[in-house]
């Protein structure tokens, strides 16, 4: 594969925020744009150069100039569009959350494993150049004993929510909430770390009479210690996560999504560390992710998809633990 020739579903702001590093990094282009109307497709695609734009996916997923499709629609739109797309030969990034139940991420994963595509789950937090610092660091901790992660991310969506009004990033319909959006980095970070844990319980702030979460923490019990996972959509706070050792600790500045920057302390030495001097997180996505499908990485990429499991099967106990239920939920 000589480029990363992609098409795009969606429209919101994370999209914008993929684009924009497109443009930075060599090797991956945008060459087709989907929306359902075709106004919005083409603002999209006016505003990055390019010219092709669709409003049926079929018509997209048969287009020969893309190899890769951009999966940026609502959550319970991820398994049905990633699934058409490697069915088209397509291979696929898939904004997080992978998709709401673990058989449709196990499916995904050996449709791609047994087709040959490569299919990623596009959250920045395990492409960043601290993420191998942070694993690097992490044995001089010890035995660990307790982790705690702690994301805020006061929404204007949820002043929406309050007014009456229902957006897609709270309606439990497509797949919304604080569980799925934010707090789903702290719980990544720990089974990307750690694995998937022996159990997982989530304790919910919801919304009444609408069955979504705007806030809540979640514990995640592993044989030797246990996570404390806390996120919120309704609150403002400081964002941390921290790995707490018999020999010492990790601090992670700014939190599970961005790994700012890792502070280890130890019984010797405590000093901080960082290996981003980009700022903006999707640009090591976009990187990363592009070296990968350019080198034909497929064994790190299908490694990866032990992680993608992991993470849907632990969101969908806690989930499950809160009462939280979307449509294609298990009966």
């Amino acid at each position: 594969m000589k480029e990363v020739c992609l098409g795009t579903i969606g429209s919101g702001p994370i999209v914008h925020h993929i684009l924009d590093n497109v443009k930075l990094v060599e090797g991956v282009s945008l060459k087709a744009v989907y929306s359902r109307t075709i106004e919005r497709a083409r603002q999209l695609a006016d505003e990055y150069g390019c010219t092709n734009v669709y409003t049926d996916l079929d018509r997209m997923f048969a287009d020969e100039s893309i190899n890769t499709i951009y999966v940026a629609s609502p959550n319970l739109l991820h398994y049905e569009q990633t699934k058409k797309a490697l069915l088209a030969g397509k291979h696929v990034w898939c904004e997080k959350p992978f998709t709401t139940t673990a058989a449709q991420a196990e499916e995904l994963t050996q449709i791609a494993e047994e087709k040959g595509l490569y299919l990623v789950e596009t959250a920045p937090t395990t492409f960043l150049p601290n993420y191998k610092l942070l694993k690097t660091y992490l044995p001089k901790v010890g035995r660990v004993r307790l982790v705690m992660g702690s994301y805020s991310q006061y929404s204007t969506r949820y002043d929406n929510l309050k007014n009456g009004e229902l957006p897609n990033i709270f309606n439990p319909e497509m797949g919304g909430g604080c569980l799925m959006d934010i707090n789903f980095y702290n719980v990544l970070l720990c089974t990307a770390l750690f694995g998937k844990p022996d159990s997982a319980v989530y304790t919910a702030n919801l919304f009444p009479g609408v069955g979504c979460d705007t806030s809540g923490i979640a514990v995640l019990k592993y044989p030797d210690f246990t996570a404390m996972c806390a996120g919120a959509k309704d609150t403002f706070g400081d964002n941390l996560f921290q790995i707490q050792g018999e020999d010492g600790y990790i601090k992670i500045v700014g939190g599970a999504n961005g790994l700012a920057e890792i502070i280890f302390g130890g019984k010797e030495e405590s000093r901080a560390y960082s290996h981003q001097p980009e700022t903006d997180r999707w640009y090591y996505e976009v990187e990363e992710l592009t070296r990968l499908f350019l080198n034909d990485a497929k064994d790190e990429l299908d490694a990866r998809h032990e992680i993608i499991r992991n993470t849907v099967s632990t969101m969908c106990e806690l989930r499950k633990s809160a009462g939280i239920v979307f449509p294609g939920d298990p009966q």
